[in-house]
């Protein structure tokens, strides 16, 4: 799961650095799913380790670092839509799309750390 973990770290650098450069460089906070990728892929490379404590320990705080940036993109993308709704605009579509984007990226991140978590307990007690 560290190998995932960093290949999903790096799909949300790319989709931060993609949004931020989309805007014209002017939001900074398109770059928020920057920082989360970056949280992952150095939770990823801590994570490659031959001490199951250690990977165990490292791949906790990735699905959790995973799991707060899946709740907030979600809910800021309600709000920004809900936002904007209620002014009688049209939401900012690329900013809706890299937040839906980023929260399901990391919605499928969760749910294989869960998978691979439910399948090593089972092992374990077999």
């Amino acid at each position: 799961m560290a190998r995932v973990t960093f290949v999903f770290g790096i799909l949300l650098v790319a989709l931060g650095l993609i949004g931020f450069w989309g805007t014209g460089s002017i939001h900074y906070t398109a770059l928020i799913p920057t920082w989360f990728g970056l949280a992952l892929v150095a939770g990823g490379l801590l994570a490659i380790s031959p001490s199951e404590g250690r990977r165990k320990l490292f791949m906790h705080i990735n699905v959790t670092v995973g799991l707060i940036g899946l709740i907030g993109a979600v809910v800021e993308a309600l709000r920004g839509y809900g936002h904007a709704r209620s002014l009688g605009e049209d939401p900012d579509y690329i900013a809706l799309a890299a937040k839906l984007t980023m929260a399901g990226l990391l919605l499928i991140y969760v749910n294989l750390c869960v998978r691979s978590f439910i399948k090593a307990r089972k092992s374990r007690q077999e």
